[in-house]
């Protein structure tokens, strides 16, 4: 299988799956390729990149495997910078109550809210066993919250 890019004649990009180049002429031949967006038959493959990769030894210049590392580094943190804000403005913090409340949630007991707090790993097992969905996110210590 190859991915190429392809463009519509009104700039729409999507892309397209092939057994290789031939089978994406073919398609284009018979009209059997239209634009997802505006159903334009008329659709051309795009140029797209080309990674290349190449021992260490041969490294283009300026190029630094440290630089790339630190990069995902900095994408990540701010994705769970992003997460963690979302997750405090968005979830009720019930602290230790948290199963507790879950459980009450999940038998109709209590309206259901978005909530958030702390489990031990006897309440987790607990919450699976009676079907509760939850999801673990890392503790980050806020200086406006005690944890546990």
């Amino acid at each position: 299988m190859i991915v190429f890019d392809l463009e519509c004649i009104n700039g729409h990009v999507f892309e397209g799956w092939f057994e290789d180049r031939e089978d994406l002429t073919r398609q284009q031949t018979q009209g059997l390729l239209q634009c997802p967006v505006c159903d334009s038959p008329s659709v051309s493959p795009k140029l797209s990149a080309v990674a290349i990769r190449r021992s260490a030894s041969r490294s283009p210049a300026g190029f630094d495997q440290e630089m790339a590392s630190q990069a995902q580094m900095d994408v990540m943190a701010e994705f769970v910078e992003k997460m963690t804000q979302y997750v405090e403005n968005n979830y009720e913090n019930v602290g230790s109550s948290f199963a507790k409340e879950a459980l009450e949630m999940h038998y109709g007991v209590k309206e259901f809210k978005q909530i958030r707090g702390t489990t031990t790993k006897e309440e987790e097992t607990t919450l699976e066993k009676e079907g509760v969905p939850i999801m673990k996110l890392p503790a980050f210590n806020n200086d406006n919250e005690d944890l546990n």
